[in-house]
Parts: C-alpha cells; structure tokens; sequence
C-alpha cells in the first residue's frame, strides 16, 4: 500500500505519510488513490484542487463552509513548512471544539485528512510555504465562514511568533457567535 493512515485523537481526523520511492534522481510519491482512501474509511470525492502560497508567520483561518457546500480537505505542503489544524465543529459531536494540530513540509510529505463539519487553519513556519489541497465541494463564497484563530473556547495552541491575519480572519466571530454545522 502506497500510504500509512494514522489515527488521531479526534477520530475523523487522519494522517497520512506516503511511500516515497527516492534515488539519486529525486523521490516519486502517490499523493492520493482512491481506492486506499475507501479502504481506510475515507469514502468523500474530491471535486476541487486549491493552492496556496503564504510568507513566513502568515496564519489562515478558522475556515469552513456552512451546509450544504461543508467541505472535506485532504491538505499538504508542497514546499516550506507549515502548522497545519482541524477544529471539529459539530454542535453535538462528542469532540466538540477539539483540535488537531500537525506540522506538514515539503520534507516529511505528511497529509492529512480534514472531513466536512471542521474548521480549518494553518501557520506558516518557514520563509515561504505552498499548500495544495483537494476538497469535497466546490468553493460557495456566500456559504463561506471562518472562527476566531486565537477563539479562547478552542485553545489553539499555535506556534509562537508574530501573527499575520487577513481582514476577514481578525474579524471572524467566535466559536460562541459563529453559525456552526
């Protein structure tokens, strides 16, 4: 199997590490095969690519999208190195406000998996960093909603370092104030 799925504290929530196949060439890894994906229980279709590209200390989110566009991420950093976390947001669930943080690089090719009902956000650690991510649902922009990255009821514990935030993220509701899923 061309992946290693690993389980996380929030059971939704998966880590995955690629076989990587190196020489004196470079490396060849899979990044996604369907098929492996089912078998560990990740049964979503992907319909979008995204890309981003982001300066040291650059945080993006909370993001998430409302019904019926809730989007599942299957993230990676493709170059540089990032602070990579999935709230769950599911009034009800019996992980509630839980958080999963991981850091992802273009060196350890670590992905992971980031089913609909979650927040989204990252931090930049290394000079620059590009993201590539596949989601479940097309980008609705007025379906689209974003939580307080320093929200007290989560206790994000993001790296340390200067925080630069986007307009939208700075005036992002609270967890208490968002509309949720």
């Amino acid at each position: 199997m061309p992946f290693k799925f690993e389980e996380t504290d929030i059971k939704e929530v998966k880590i995955i590490i690629p076989k990587v196949f190196e020489d004196k060439r470079g490396y060849f890894c899979e990044t996604y095969k369907q098929s492996d994906f089912l078998k560990n229980g990740i049964k979503e279709v992907f319909v979008q690519d995204n890309q981003s590209y982001s300066k040291k200390n650059v945080l993006r989110g909370l993001h998430y999208q409302l019904p019926p566009y809730q989007q599942g991420k299957l993230v990676r950093c493709i170059s540089g190195e990032i602070f990579d976390v999935a709230v769950d947001i599911r009034e009800g669930s019996e992980t509630f406000k839980k958080w999963i943080g991981i850091n992802l690089s273009s060196v350890n090719k670590k992905m992971i998996y980031i089913p609909p009902g979650f927040a989204h956000g990252f931090y930049t650690l290394s000079e620059t960093a590009t993201i590539h991510y596949k989601v479940t649902e097309e980008y609705a922009p007025e379906y689209d909603s974003a939580i307080k990255w320093n929200d007290e009821d989560i206790g994000i514990e993001w790296p340390s370092g200067e925080k630069i935030v986007s307009e939208k993220d700075r005036n992002a509701k609270s967890l208490r104030e968002a509309k949720l899923l």
